[in-house]
């Protein structure tokens, strides 16, 4: 009933004989200021990281809390702001296993949601909410040195990310896509956006170039078949044992824009993982996904992590935490340089100076507040010191 709301609304609207054109412009006015939210969100997080200096690359966090285009249980509608709690909430050390520190906002950032509800109250269909999804991605893209990690939400949101990682770098990318299941129906139940559908429109689309499933358990003779038409390498837990050597030493996105990495928290065992939709026992250990992605040799250039199900989680949380400490892994190849970096405005150039050494000049504090239920406001103080000044951020994001 939850995912209905938006077309029903629509009916209704409808059914009262409301103008059109009445009806076009609200959904216009809405979309404009959810655009408008996301691209300040990245302006003020882009700046804080370039006057900080000295990223490559920094992870910014976009939830895109979408599950109507689940065919079962429609929960991961609710899981960025849980997977956000698990990641901030300090109930585990912040120093990732390879030693990035998670607090400084060079390496960390978060842009807020998509509010995919309130859009699709106006009436707005699956094929403007799919562009309005790719275009909130190009605005965080647009904002050197920030890489978008999208938090779903349903499987159904890697589509319209892939196509705006791809058509903002001007080429197609590699894709490692961690899942139980391919993904890659022709058009499940007669939904072409359905969560199951995800990887087909991508390939249609020549977003990506080659798409590597790992962790794969479930899989029909349509899945096979669209795998073969695509050209998709399918690994499947089956043969993981034989595989395992290859999957922990992958080299991937050689004469092409990049890897995006899509993460579907199903792809793990249950018993790692049991808040998801789709329980499939005989999955991935959480090290072997780990020890994948420590040993991946790739440019990521985005990521998704997708599927989880609050509402099957267990009561402290255990696959919110997984998926935050999955988050801490996926990895942009972006080291903290010793030197500052100097970005032009808008050109996406940079050259670097030895000004800001990490943990000296260039040391960020930050003050982080929330609550622990629904959505709460979050207001982030940081006070930087830089070049013998003090910028002070107030970033209020509306999770």
């Amino acid at each position: 009933m939850w995912a209905k709301r938006g077309i029903h609304y629509l009916h209704k609207l409808n059914a009262a004989n409301v103008p059109a054109s009445l009806i076009e412009n609200g959904q216009k006015r809405v979309i404009d200021a959810s655009l408008t939210l996301i691209r300040e969100r990245a302006k003020l997080k882009g700046e804080l990281v370039r006057a900080l200096g000295g990223a490559v690359a920094s992870t910014s966090l976009l939830g895109v809390p979408l599950g109507h285009n689940s065919s079962f249980l429609q929960g991961p509608a609710f899981a960025p702001p849980r997977i956000r709690e698990a990641i901030w909430c300090g109930s585990t050390n912040s120093t990732t296993e390879e030693g990035k520190e998670l607090n400084d906002p060079r390496v960390l950032t978060d842009v807020g949601d998509v509010p995919v509800q309130e859009i699709r109250d106006c009436g707005v269909d699956d094929d403007r909410l799919m562009n309005i999804i790719s275009d909130s991605v190009k605005l965080v893209m647009e904002e050197d040195p920030l890489r978008p990690l999208v938090l779903g939400g349903d499987h159904s949101i890697s589509f319209p990310v892939v196509r705006a990682v791809s058509e903002k770098l001007g080429g197609p990318v590699d894709v490692l896509h961690l899942d139980a299941h391919p993904d890659i129906y022709h058009a499940f139940e007669g939904n072409k956006y359905s969560h199951a559908s995800s990887f087909a429109r991508i390939m249609e689309g020549g977003y990506a170039r080659r798409l590597l499933q790992v962790g794969i358990r479930s899989i029909t003779s349509e899945g096979r078949e669209q795998g073969k038409k695509f050209g998709v390498e399918q690994y499947e837990m089956r043969t993981f044992s034989r595989d395992r050597h290859l999957l922990e030493n992958l080299k991937l996105g050689e004469g092409v824009k990049g890897v995006y990495i899509s993460l579907d928290i199903d792809c793990l065992d249950p018993a790692f993982a049991p808040g998801v939709s789709h329980i499939e026992p005989g999955g991935l250990s959480f090290r072997d996904v780990l020890n994948i992605l420590h040993n991946l040799q790739a440019d990521v250039v985005a990521a998704d992590v997708v599927e989880f199900n609050p509402q099957r989680d267990t009561v402290d949380g255990m696959t919110a935490m997984v998926a935050a400490k999955l988050i801490e892994v996926i990895k942009y190849n972006a080291p903290i340089s010793t030197g500052r970096t100097v970005w032009q405005a808008g050109s996406g150039k940079n050259s670097n100076t030895s000004s800001v050494q990490p943990g000296q000049s260039g040391r960020a504090r930050h003050a982080w507040a929330g609550t622990s239920a629904g959505r709460a406001g979050v207001l982030i103080a940081s006070a930087v010191r830089f070049s013998a000044k003090t910028y002070v951020y107030h970033i209020y994001i509306n999770y």
